[in-house]
């Protein structure tokens, strides 16, 4: 059902030659995110709920457990397919697709609704589900909707809040007791939520939340050193947990004091010299749900070298090395958003528009 969508991606896609150059999203490459995400907004199944059971009672549908977030496979999939049309229609607000996405997400963003997200993770077996990198997601959503000064967007930012506080809670909950970061290139990666959730607390003052953020990343990543570039990736990676935890720390550090821990952390970058960091990864088999996330690794290499450049001054080596790295990831990523099959359509178009939008550097 999903083959009609290929040809409106990939012609979308073709502009994107010379991507060092940070060519801006047009609306028709706009357009074809949104088929994809609108495709598995109401896909209830298949679905992987990860849904902790304690009873016969408790056994429900994806949609009897999460009203508003159960399509596109699993929650945190949903919850960034939300994200990418409300990121689209901010960005486009005139675009012919504009009046659909508005109308879809007044239907989806119910007070009622969203309350009952947030009621889900009141009880003891569900205080872990989506930790982080679902919270991550639905942070993100929530700046997404703060920062845009429309008033569906204000009303939907209102509904959203209690779902928003309670994932604020459980994080700052979570946090104080996480003695260790996790590395990995899947969902209980440490780096990429802790960057979200730091955008989240700047970008709407939660000085709390911030404060504890910086703290556990510099004690978990500030003394981080040779990090070893040959080692990734893994199999079915979507994230480079090195490039991520990078990612993070110009975040965290000003300028300089990045500059040199980031000498530190990849030594031989200027030299052009990151083991496999810098070589695109090939995906045997985009049909395979795991094999796929090679795909989203590629654009999430992407997006963490631009992120990475965007502080280095102009004349700095290790610049232009990871642009141009960023651009052949780029190019390989996107051309593989759009396959026909759900397994990566359900989630790698979110990946896209984080890519292409520049998101996670105040774009």
């Amino acid at each position: 059902m999903f083959r009609h969508f290929i040809p409106v991606i990939i012609a979308a896609l073709v502009p994107i030659a010379g991507f060092a150059q940070e060519i801006p999203m047009t609306s028709e490459q706009a357009a074809g995110f949104v088929k994809l995400a609108l495709a598995g907004i109401d896909r209830e199944y298949p679905n992987k709920t990860g849904h902790v059971t304690t009873g016969p009672d408790d056994m429900k549908s994806p949609k009897g457990m999460h009203p508003v977030f159960y399509g596109h496979f699993d929650w945190h999939s949903s919850v960034h397919g939300h994200w990418t049309l409300v990121k689209l229609l901010k960005q486009f607000p005139d675009a012919p697709f504009a009046g659909e996405v508005r109308s879809v997400l007044k239907g989806r963003f119910t007070a009622e609704g969203l309350a009952a997200e947030a009621a889900y993770f009141e009880p003891k077996e569900n205080r872990s589900f989506e930790r982080m990198y679902g919270w991550a997601w639905a942070l993100r959503l929530a700046l997404e909707l703060r920062t845009w000064d429309d008033p569906d967007a204000r009303t939907w930012a209102r509904d959203l809040e209690p779902l928003e506080k309670e994932i604020v809670g459980l994080a700052k909950e979570y946090l104080p007791k996480l003695d260790w970061p996790v590395r990995c290139g899947f969902h209980p990666e440490t780096s990429f939520p802790l960057g979200q959730m730091l955008d989240y607390a700047r970008g709407t003052g939660e000085a709390e939340l911030e404060k504890l953020l910086l703290e556990k990343c510099r004690q978990f990543y500030g003394k981080d050193r040779d990090y070893p570039v040959t080692y990734e990736p893994s199999g079915n990676d979507f994230f480079s947990p090195g490039l991520n935890v990078a990612d993070l720390m110009r975040r965290v550090l000003p300028a300089e004091e990045f500059s040199t821990w980031l000498d530190g952390y990849f030594p031989a970058l200027a030299a052009g010299k990151a083991g496999n960091l810098l070589t695109p990864v090939n995906v045997s088999d985009p049909t395979d749900g795991h094999l796929i996330h090679l795909a989203g690794l590629n654009l999430n290499r992407a997006w963490t070298m631009r992120g990475i450049a965007s502080v280095l001054p102009e004349g700095d080596a290790r610049r232009k090395v990871l642009l141009d790295a960023a651009d052949r990831h780029a190019q390989a990523g996107l051309a593989l958003v759009a396959t026909g099959h759900y397994e990566g359509e359900h989630w790698l178009g979110s990946f896209a528009v984080y890519l292409l939008s520049g998101t996670g550097r105040g774009k």
